[in-house]
């Protein structure tokens, strides 16, 4: 059976892989049936030939779930599409401050929509009554 999967490549402790289709059996170093791309995990770059993954896939090969999500989520041109979370720690006062200005932001486009509205019936309002004496 062929499985496709990474070889591992690089230093000790800055790994890089090689996205590989290789027969089951094999180690994990082994001579591989065909390269399809790299990765590197440290700076998530990466480069993939996707239709010849899914075709070997089409031919029964099974890709391990890490290769599966980097097929899921490979672009059209064969790079990692990955968006960087951004995590940052607020103290409770910054994050009490931001909610209080987050309420006041929604209150501010609130009354501007209650304003907006209140200015749109009243012409309304005004067309109707001058077109019913006319009638």
């Amino acid at each position: 059976m062929l499985k496709i999967r990474l070889k591992r490549l690089g230093a000790k402790k800055s790994p890089s892989f090689r996205i590989i289709v290789i027969n089951s059996t094999t180690k994990r170093e082994g001579r591989p049936v065909e390269e399809l791309g790299w990765y590197n995990p440290k700076t998530k770059e990466m480069k993939f030939n996707k239709e010849s993954a899914l075709d070997w896939i089409s031919k029964g090969a099974q890709p391990t779930e890490t290769v599966k999500y980097l097929i899921a989520n490979c672009n059209d041109d064969g790079t990692l599409n990955y968006k960087k979370k951004e995590v940052v720690k607020l103290s409770k006062k910054a994050q009490a401050k931001k909610a209080a200005e987050e309420e006041a932001r929604k209150a501010e486009e609130a009354a501007k929509a209650a304003e907006a509205a209140a200015t749109e019936e009243a012409p309304a309002e005004e067309a109707s009554a001058e077109e019913t004496p006319e009638a």
